[in-house]
């Protein structure tokens, strides 16, 4: 039941015409002496919030030729989820290798018909965008480069800030660019009314003198001016900030910066508490900005590697605080690619795949237009709470809550502020408004008194790493449509109401029953018994119809199953065990069958909790100290079986069923050292800035290694920021709620850390170890690691307040490398998430300069 917008055809014949007198009433935008952008007509100041995203270039145009998919077919869909969501701003860097020549000559091929395409669709959908017209890079990622015709292709970046030849082709490139008239609008680029501002260039990597810098960047201009374009320009300035006084000298009238809090690339879910990592956008260059009357904006930002939603609002908060204007998340997957995430696998946002996530961006789009720029919420934790909003690490909730309007990311007590005013609610999960059982977004608009339309997703359920090594050939999400239970309670819908299918293609008829009713993913009109329909399914809805849907076809192809084993239990402890199964037909039963290294074998069925997630207790009898090994047997209603952790199928004890690998957990006494590092197992996952001095190498002792960490200078200049002061410390991280997970009782028993290891290099090297609890405090000790290895302790009692390193490091690399916070708890040991480990605390000065290693092979409570 998949409905179809308006096809591309009939929006053609209905809006060429009327789109090519069409004029944004507000005018130009122009920066004014304060550093605002401004609407021309109006002088308000300019807001907005939204996305990058690529179908017309690289990878995604591609994968849709390959898939057989129009990408302007995706495209709408697409842009309807941007309305949806709140957008009004979009920004891309152009891939300028796939739409010129090696001159520079603007190329009208089908990458440049379906950006075309898709800024009409945008404009349609009253969404403003900043372009960046040059990408610099070629178009592979994440697969090779194709052969492209551009300049970039020929002269690479760096070329490209310094060749004469590159610089010509591209201020060639920028005058038919910005001349370029769009056939879908009839309106050149330069004169768009919706096209607010141009960023010259992505990220580029100046080096060498001020004055070439200044001179590259006025002849870019110099080439945009003399098109006639009035447009804002803005240039990409946090990859080189010592040169700031430098950009604004060529003229530029703002600068762009991006923001990834949890770095880039870790390759799987960053663990623990991230807020205190989003705590604040500080820019120690500000009184650059005010000098030359710059204006800022965020052309890119995510939370990298993190699939939780109460981060984002958090992000929004600090960039309103550091006074950037507006801003666009990096990236939105295109919805037909979305279930396998390998546009860019360290990012994940998608309204039908990770509504949670996309949820988080809508309240973001909030704090952009209602928060004043430059405003002031404290430090962490005080500033979890601001204007209407609120984030909340431990229930992974983000709020907006407001007169007119309430959304959330996650299950919720928060009450409507004001009922009789509420016009718009959009969430996930259950509130005090709407009940939920399904796994996707729902939005109820208020269309008059009595009268609601009700848009339901269908179930996304993430069924492998969203962000390891992704392929086509494998989903990382699957779309399920499900019947599920909903309840509204609205006083304006009272106890008496129906609902009605209006999505092309929907037939399915809730019966209700009080304020309860079965839903199936669609668009539904909801209405107050005695009210008279004054609706038609056609009437505009916002900037669409009042019937519009889109979500993806179930795509439940096999048994999905994710279980994550606990590595080791405390004796006499019940074993709770918990999966998520998806099957494409009726699951009939989840069957346990294990065994315990004393011979005791069991076979007991899971529960069903809800939301595809099963659960099975096995009794503190069985957990003896051993190992407790098991198998999971799936049972479909056509009687197939499927057995994990195998994934073949067939029964566990079917003759010739040849993998009955287990489940492995380790039981010990409660007097057992919890193991939080193991070097052979764990180095993979360490939170690090990763130096080619660094190895793994085994010991002498059978199946042990150690992660010798030689750091050859404690303090490098960082060629993005020449002018930053030293800092002598190197710090790293490792997630441990997983090594904990099953011992959490046994932690107030233990005494002491205890690092396995040694020092490099020929001399002792001093360690800070540190817990980093779950509200981001810090508590450590400074212990002299000597040259042999060596059971290293640390009296937990002995643990102080010591520096919380902002680790993953953020990128850009000016922004702080220690949290400044208003943390004032005590120590607690049941509330760590981490363990840091520093080399430059209590270090002297004469021996910053040399070098510093360790040796770990392990870290233990005991």
């Amino acid at each position: 039941m998949k409905s179809k917008l308006l096809s591309i055809g009939f929006l053609l014949m209905l809006n060429v015409g009327c789109m090519l007198s069409q004029t944004n009433s507000k005018g130009n935008v122009f920066v004014d002496n304060e550093g605002i952008m401004r609407w021309e007509n109006t002088n308000e100041e300019v807001k907005g919030f939204g996305v990058n995203y690529t179908v017309p270039f690289a990878h995604a145009f591609r994968s849709a030729k390959r898939m057989g998919i129009d990408p302007k077919t995706v495209i709408d869909n697409d842009v309807y989820h941007f309305s949806r969501l709140g957008f009004d701003l979009y920004r891309v860097h152009v891939w300028d290798t796939e739409i010129s020549d090696t001159l520079g000559n603007v190329i009208d091929n089908e990458h440049l018909d379906t950006f075309d395409y898709l800024l009409w669709k945008l404009k349609n959908a009253h969404i403003n965008f900043v372009i960046t017209p040059i990408a610099f890079w070629g178009n592979g990622w994440p697969e090779p480069d194709t052969k492209s015709p551009g300049f970039s292709n020929k002269y690479g970046k760096e070329a490209c800030l310094t060749n004469p030849e590159a610089i010509e082709a591209q201020k060639n490139y920028l005058k038919q660019f910005i001349n370029h008239v769009n056939p879908y609008t009839g309106v050149a680029y330069k004169d768009e009314p919706n096209l607010i501002a141009f960023e010259i260039s992505n990220e580029p990597h100046h080096r060498g003198e001020r004055e070439k810098v200044t001179e590259f960047i006025s002849g870019m201009i110099q080439a945009i001016r003399q098109t006639g374009a009035q447009k804002p320009i803005f240039y990409n300035m946090s990859h080189a900030v010592h040169f700031m006084e430098d950009y604004f000298k060529g003229g530029v009238q703002g600068g762009t910066f991006q923001w990834y809090p949890t770095g880039l690339g870790y390759g799987k879910e960053l663990a623990g508490n991230l807020l205190p990592n989003v705590d604040e956008y500080n820019m120690p260059f500000d009184s650059v900005f005010k000098k030359y009357h710059g204006a800022k904006l965020v052309y890119e930002f995510d939370a990298a590697d993190v699939d939780r939603s109460y981060i984002y609002p958090a992000m929004a908060r600090s960039f309103r605080e550091a006074g950037i204007q507006i801003g666009t998340h990096f990236s939105y997957d295109p919805t037909f690619l979305a279930s396998f995430n390998t546009e860019y696998n360290t990012h994940y946002m998608n309204l039908n795949y990770a509504p949670q996530k996309a949820l988080a961006l809508k309240i973001c789009s909030e704090v952009f237009h209602e928060i004043p720029m430059n405003s002031d919420f404290g430090l962490y934790p005080n500033n979890t709470t601001f204007g209407n909003f609120k984030v909340d690490y431990k229930r992974d909730l983000a709020e907006y809550r407001s007169e007119t309007k309430f959304f959330y990311t996650n299950s919720t007590d928060s009450p409507l502020k004001n009922e009789s005013k509420i016009e718009e609610i959009a969430g996930f999960g259950n509130s005090p408004v709407v009940n939920y059982d399904g796994l996707g977004a729902y939005f109820l608009d208020k269309m008059s008194k009595g009268v609601w339309r009700l848009e339901v997703m269908p179930d996304a359920i993430w069924v492998d790493n969203l962000f390891g090594r992704n392929s086509q050939d494998k989903k990382v999400t699957v779309i399920n449509w499900e019947t599920h239970s909903m309840q509204v309670n609205l006083n304006d819908l009272g106890d008496d109401f129906k609902v009605i299918p209006i999505n092309e293609g929907n037939e399915f008829i809730p019966d209700i029953k009080g304020k309860s009713f079965q839903i199936r993913p669609g668009t539904y009109v909801m209405s107050k018994s005695g009210i008279q329909q004054q609706w038609t399914k056609t009437d505009a809805f916002k900037t669409h119809n009042l019937n519009d849907f889109y979500a993806p076809l179930s795509n439940v192809d096999k048994v999905y199953f994710k279980h994550d084993p606990i590595k080791t239990i405390t004796e006499n402890d019940e074993l709770e065990i918990e999966v998520q199964c998806v099957t494409p037909n009726t699951l009939k039963e989840l069957t346990l069958f294990g065994h315990t290294s004393d011979g005791h074998y069991f076979n007991q069925k899971l529960e069903y909790l809800g939301a595809y997630k099963y659960k099975a207790t096995i009794a503190s009898e069985y957990i003896q100290k051993g190992f407790v090994n098991y198998n999971i047997v799936v049972k479909l209603s056509d009687s197939s079986k499927v057995t994990f952790p195998s994934g073949k199928k067939g029964n566990l004890y079917d003759w010739d069923f040849y993998d009955r690998t287990p489940y492995q957990v380790t039981v010990v006494s409660k007097e057992s050292p919890i193991y939080l590092f193991n070097a052979i197992d764990d180095t993979n996952d360490l939170v690090r800035t990763w130096k080619r001095s660094f190895k793994l190498v085994p010991t002498e002792n059978y199946k042990e290694a150690e992660y010798q960490m030689n750091i050859e200078k404690l303090f490098r200049p960082d060629i993005e920021d020449l002018n930053a002061n030293p800092i002598y410390d190197y710090s790293f991280k490792h997630f441990i709620l997983d090594n904990i997970r099953g011992r959490k009782e046994d932690l107030k028993e233990k005494q002491h850390i205890v690092f396995k290891g040694h020092a490099l290099n020929n001399k002792p090297c001093k360690l800070q170890v540190a817990f980093v609890l779950e509200d981001g405090s810090t508590y450590g000790k400074v212990i002299d690691i000597g040259l042999e290895v060596s059971d290293y302790e640390i009296k937990i009692k002995d643990l102080k307040p010591v520096k919380t390193v902002t680790l993953p490091r953020p990128y850009p690399s000016f922004l702080p490398y220690f949290l400044e916070h208003d943390i004032n708890s005590d120590f607690d040991i049941d509330k760590i998430e981490s363990i840091q480990f520093s080399i430059g605390p209590e270090i002297p000065e004469d021996e910053f300069e040399t070098p510093q290693g360790i040796a770990i092979i392990s870290v233990s409570l005991q």
